[in-house]
């Protein structure tokens, strides 16, 4: 039980180290990533206004094939990121700050970033 309360401890500290560098960039939408062992969603949050711009997830029957030289979850995990730019760039935003919580910015983290940039969103 200890072990898990620590966790959570841990990851909530991160999270939160993570956000204060976030606040600065007020004006700017977040692109927030959730990621699960099997699936793995990103949304475009206006924090301002308080509503969801733009989202996108591995859910989706249409991003579930792996991207071109990407495979696996790393894959369709790039093809979320290029996904949720794509809708992004529709609602009119270019300039996002991307919040990854508490997860290290590799793997999947990395592969959705280099999508929403690849899909012309830029950080």
């Amino acid at each position: 039980m200890d072990h898990n309360r620590d966790l959570r401890r841990r990851r909530a500290s991160k999270a939160n180290s993570v956000f204060k560098r976030i606040k600065v960039h007020s004006d700017r939408p977040r692109l927030c990533v959730y990621r699960s062992n099997r699936f793995i969603y990103a949304q475009v949050v206006d924090d301002a206004k308080g509503h969801t711009v733009a989202a996108a997830s591995s859910l989706e029957k249409e991003l579930q094939a792996p991207s071109e030289g990407l495979a696996g979850k790393v894959g369709v995990a790039a093809r979320v990121g290029l996904a949720v730019a794509e809708r992004a760039k529709k609602a009119g935003i270019e300039k996002v700050v991307f919040d990854r919580r508490h997860y290290r910015y590799h793997g999947r983290i990395k592969a959705l970033a280099d999508g929403a940039r690849k899909g012309g969103l830029s950080f």
